[in-house]
């Protein structure tokens, strides 16, 4: 089955993007439903849903920064009724590998959806080269409360591919993937690896939560969501994710990504160049 008009929920974002890119590859119609687009959509505002919703057959769910806080799961399962009332009826929803506080957001899907997929990833490894831990990279530091433990870092490449599988095929309905990387790496490993893409010393700091706060806010990254952030990483990163799954490799057939493969992309496209200020 292909469902004729999929919504993607931050489509401009960093996962939402990718699965706009396979949809259309695929030549399935899609809609892409963000806050600054031709589709505005904001979570917290109601308005704005109906005008997303109306007309699609399935929707990709990706709430910013994390359905583990507060008020989040009651907003989620808002919205999933009123999709089911529009019979917007397959519903995929990115979620957070080891988060209890996302698993009450899980459940308003699957106990309102006909069809649901859940993707509870691992920690992203385009962290480090397009959200909050570029500038760290950069500044050749990476500042985190993360310890020693390590992570199935996983590449958005391969998290998009199974959402879209799901979204837009067969064999995915009231599942949950628990989807990783192929290996466990620690930061420091991490911070090796992407030395050795960049051919410069990247070193990884361990720190405390407000440490890490201090050093994003220098990216311009505001307190009230890096805290949330620092304190997340805090609770998660305690050794509950130090496994790898074999669901991502199940869903697509084929190995996932390894770290130094995205590292390696990610040093080509110039992700981690040196920037420089421009002068008048």
């Amino acid at each position: 089955m292909t469902h004729t008009n999929v919504l993607v929920l931050g489509g401009t974002g960093r996962t939402g993007r990718r699965i706009v890119r396979r949809l259309r590859d695929r030549g399935i119609p899609n809609r892409v439903a963000s806050r600054r687009g031709s589709s505005p959509f904001r979570w917290e505002d109601r308005s704005t849903w109906d005008a997303a919703l109306r007309g699609a057959s399935a929707a990709y769910l990706c709430y910013s920064p994390d359905l583990a806080f507060p008020g989040v799961a009651e907003l989620i399962g808002e919205f999933a009724q009123r999709a089911r009332s529009l019979e917007v009826n397959r519903l995929v929803l990115l979620s957070g590998r080891g988060e209890e506080g996302a698993r009450a957001s899980e459940k308003a899907v699957q106990e309102t959806a006909a069809e649901w997929t859940i993707i509870r990833s691992s920690w992203f490894a385009q962290n480090f080269s397009e959200h909050f831990l570029l500038g760290p990279v950069l500044r050749g530091r990476l500042v985190l409360p993360a310890g020693d433990v390590s992570e199935p870092f996983i590449d958005l490449e391969d998290l998009a591919e199974v959402a879209t599988d799901a979204l837009a095929g067969d064999g995915h309905f009231n599942t949950v993937h628990e989807v990783t990387g192929p290996r466990l790496l620690s930061m420091h490993e991490v911070a090796a690896g992407i030395s050795e893409a960049v051919g410069r010393d990247v070193e990884y700091v361990p720190s405390t939560a407000a440490e890490f706060v201090a050093d994003v806010a220098r990216d311009g990254v505001p307190h009230d969501e890096a805290l949330p952030l620092a304190e997340l990483f805090e609770s998660i990163l305690d050794g509950r994710n130090a496994s790898i799954t074999t669901d991502l490799e199940s869903a697509l057939g084929r190995p996932a990504t390894d770290f130094t493969d995205y590292a390696r992309r990610a040093a080509a496209s110039g992700a981690w160049n040196p920037r420089t200020e421009s002068r008048p």
